[in-house]
């Protein structure tokens, strides 16, 4: 099977956000870089489907110089070749303008299934794959948590999470886009090997000429969403301490539930 994987570069969950003075975004010196965490569940799927039913992985990612790096880590655990989307003119792009792009460098390749993170930790917008799905007419199933794929590599069966914790199963003639959720497996780690051979593994690199579009499609040009400013969330004031006997602490907070925090 030809399988494709979409990834994206992320701040480190452990990383530290600065807003800049501006307002228009964060400050990225200093900032780990890493592998979107639930694109990692979508690297490894795509891994076990490759060793199940023969194949080729390809990694695609859209972003700047060091998205290099999420896609070597990609082929370090397995995958084939990346195709990476580097312009300047993709900055900034919402959702929409992310998929139009992704779609764009996709429409040439050849695919029997489209793998990602069910979201990107930093916007959590989880929106990219449902508008790649109906740019490439093909379907989508997201919140993935078990996918079997048929014999004959025509058709699959997916399990997704819906509210309430209960479990829908859907079956999906193929190619279909895959949006992946925590529990669907573990992903491996990169053998040193891995790390080795990913050094000589290919990347394609698409710029804006080469994807097809024009400036005023993608990135920030071509976003439905536009942002207006970032801020942090106020700090949390500090909290009360409460002292005396049980009746006489009781009457206390009753008192504050109702005239401070309005809750009665």
């Amino acid at each position: 099977m030809d399988i494709l994987v979409c990834l994206k570069q992320v701040p480190d969950t452990e990383t530290k956000i600065v807003i800049n003075p501006e307002g228009t975004g964060i400050v990225t010196d200093g900032i780990k870089f890493v592998m979107n965490p639930y694109d990692e569940y979508a690297v490894e799927e795509a891994l076990k489907i490759k060793e199940k039913s023969g194949g080729t992985v390809t990694i695609v990612c859209m972003g700047p110089q060091r998205s290099t790096e999420a896609i070597r880590t990609a082929l370090a655990m397995g995958a084939d070749k990346g195709v990476h989307l580097n312009d300047d003119a993709f900055e900034g792009a919402d959702s929409y303008s992310t998929a139009k792009a992704l779609a764009a460098a996709i429409k040439p390749l050849s695919y029997d299934i489209i793998l990602g993170g069910k979201q990107a930790v930093d916007n959590d917008n989880a929106q990219v794959y449902a508008a790649l799905a109906e740019l490439l007419d093909i379907s989508h199933v997201s919140i993935v948590t078990q996918l079997d794929i048929a014999d004959d590599g025509k058709s699959a069966v997916a399990q997704r999470e819906i509210e309430g914790g209960a479990k829908e199963v859907i079956q999906v003639s193929l190619p279909a886009v895959i949006a992946c959720q925590k529990g669907l497996n573990e992903p491996r780690y990169a053998s040193l090997p891995g790390i080795m051979k990913a050094k000589k593994k290919p990347i394609d690199v698409i710029d804006l000429a080469a994807s097809g579009l024009s400036a005023d499609e993608v990135g920030q040009k071509g976003a439905k969403l536009k942002t207006t400013k970032y801020s942090l969330p106020p700090e949390r004031e500090a909290g009360k301490v409460l002292e005396g006997e049980p009746a006489e602490l009781a009457a206390k907070v009753v008192k504050l539930l109702r005239e401070e925090a309005k809750a009665i």
